[in-house]
């Protein structure tokens, strides 16, 4: 259903996904700019990962008055690097990308710090450099859209921090539209220029964040911002004291 966008943005109109009787994405129109980086923030069961496949082309029976556009060149990264474990680094890297060259994967691999680990085995890897690899993957072909389901939930805290700043210059450096999908709210303050909620299958806030590319979680806006998150996450005031 999603055909090539020129502009190079996301769109979508009336975007309807059911389950049965049950309705998980209820009329959602949404528009990304080229080159925005927005997270999608929602409760467990909200459709967060019901959109993203739906933009990914993965879903084919989403429904809707209008049509879902993408552009041609999206890549996505889950919470699991779904790297082959029979195949080691730099082929997983290339790896379904027939244009991109070895050279293009080492490059890309140096960007993630992951520099002379071309022949390593996925399972001599951490959790951590794994989802290294599996960013590097992602933007080996160049995508105008990248797709990211949770990709650091699986990750423990200190790893989640150094990944935040990773994908931060990632971003910065190969410039695609970015949208990424998380229940974590200070994740995406963190590291998005615009935040969606998503409740019971509907946009309920769009919110942008008008913040330093070097955000302090201490700083009284962040504080503030994070509030008015979790508060359309119905997380009760008490709780985000």
């Amino acid at each position: 259903m999603a055909s090539n966008d020129l502009d190079l943005g996301v769109w979508t109109r009336d975007l309807v996904r059911s389950f049965g009787e049950r309705t998980i994405l209820d009329r959602i129109t949404l528009t990304i700019p080229p080159g925005q980086f927005v997270a999608l923030l929602g409760r467990s069961g909200s459709g967060k990962s019901t959109l993203l496949r739906a933009l990914a082309g993965l879903d084919h029976d989403v429904e809707g008055s209008g049509v879902l556009r993408v552009p041609a060149k999206t890549a996505v990264v889950f919470q699991d690097s779904r790297l082959l474990p029979w195949q080691r680094v730099l082929t997983n890297v290339l790896y379904g990308q027939p244009r991109a060259r070895g050279a293009a994967g080492r490059a890309l691999l140096s960007e993630v710090g992951l520099a002379g680990r071309e022949r390593a085995w996925p399972s001599e890897l951490s959790g951590g450099e794994q989802q290294r690899v599996a960013l590097a993957r992602a933007l080996v072909g160049a995508p105008d859209l990248l797709l990211a389901d949770e990709p650091f939930g699986a990750l423990d805290a200190l790893t989640r921090i150094r990944m935040h700043a990773l994908l931060r210059d990632l971003v910065q450096r190969h410039t695609p539209t970015v949208l990424l999908v998380t229940h974590d709210a200070d994740e995406a303050i963190t590291l998005a220029q615009r935040v969606l909620v998503l409740d019971d299958g509907r946009l309920t806030l769009d919110l942008p964040i008008d913040l330093p590319a070097e955000r302090d979680p201490g700083e009284p806006e962040f504080q503030r911002i994070r509030r008015t998150l979790l508060s359309a996450l119905g997380v009760v005031p008490a709780a985000i004291r």
